[in-house]
């Protein structure tokens, strides 16, 4: 199962990205997250039903002072997770 999200809130500058790279690789997951340029929080994430399923979970909790008001989602084709590697935080320094 490969899933894209999109979350929006207050969820830059609070660890965001650090908790969903912990969440994921906790999970086994792989895939990525980043912040856009626009204030939200992207992840693409490929694994089990039930791994993904946590995940989704996790994203709508968020870490300790974020504010997750919506998280977008849409299904990806399996092709799109093969050059996926394990999980990775992109556009940190």
């Amino acid at each position: 199962m490969v899933l894209h999200f999109l979350v929006k809130g207050r969820v830059q500058g609070v660890g965001f990205r650090w908790f969903v790279h912990r969440e994921a690789r906790e999970l086994d997951l792989r895939g990525w997250v980043r912040n856009t340029e626009e204030g939200a929080v992207e992840v693409v994430a490929a694994g089990s039903e039930e791994s993904i399923e946590e995940l989704r979970a996790s994203l709508r909790r968020g870490p300790r002072d974020s504010r997750v008001d919506t998280v977008l989602e849409h299904p990806l084709v399996e092709a799109e997770a093969e050059n996926l590697s394990s999980f990775k935080i992109q556009g940190a320094w």
